[in-house]
């Protein structure tokens, strides 16, 4: 009898222990000046277009160097929604339609501490990648602290340029009913300026 009651205290010490935050955050990169943003969407993430601005010849005319290429937009599609552009639509265009069960799962590259993300490279859960940009400058990597996570929206800044800082925002995703905006995510996530 002792042992049962020793059983039914300790089961329900685990019920009443915090469940650990089902978010994460990887902070952002990059020089950061220019317009916030923050994508958003119903359900899970099922496409992604990045654009891509090469000057190579501009930069190394003028500078003796091998590439002046970064991220110049991007656009995630939710559902079957496609978000607005963040950034610009100029340069060339890359994309990547995700299987069903698919999900980004890491966001990596480089950045160019002086002005814009030169390298953006997404990859799923199934060993896909989408790469954009030149790989030069300095790294980053961003992933889930938790497994079972996906990439659930990607904030930064941008100008009329390029993108100039992007941070990841991971989280689980719940395919039946409501309250699976990441719309309500962002706004949680997002420091008001008063």
């Amino acid at each position: 009898m002792f042992s049962i009651l020793v059983v039914t205290v300790f089961l329900a010490s685990c019920l009443a222990m915090p469940i650990k935050d089902p978010y994460s955050y990887s902070s952002a990169v990059g020089q950061g000046g220019g317009t916030p943003f923050a994508s958003y969407g119903e359900g899970r993430i099922t496409g992604v277009r990045v654009w891509e601005t090469n000057n190579n010849y501009y930069y190394y005319y003028y500078y003796n160097s091998n590439s002046n290429a970064y991220i110049s937009g991007f656009q995630l599609r939710y559902g079957s929604t496609w978000s607005p552009v963040f950034g610009g639509e100029g340069g060339e265009k890359q994309e990547m339609e995700l299987f069903n069960e698919e999900a980004i799962v890491e966001v990596s590259g480089k950045y160019n501490p002086a002005d814009y993300i030169c390298y953006l490279v997404l990859t799923t859960n199934m060993g896909r990648t989408l790469s954009a940009g030149q790989p030069s400058q300095v790294s980053f990597n961003f992933y889930p602290a938790n497994m079972g996570n996906e990439l659930r929206l990607l904030s930064g800044r941008f100008n009329g340029a390029g993108i100039t800082s992007i941070g990841a925002h991971w989280g689980l995703v719940y395919m039946e009913g409501a309250g699976n905006s990441t719309l309500e995510t962002a706004l949680e996530t997002v420091t008001p300026i008063i």
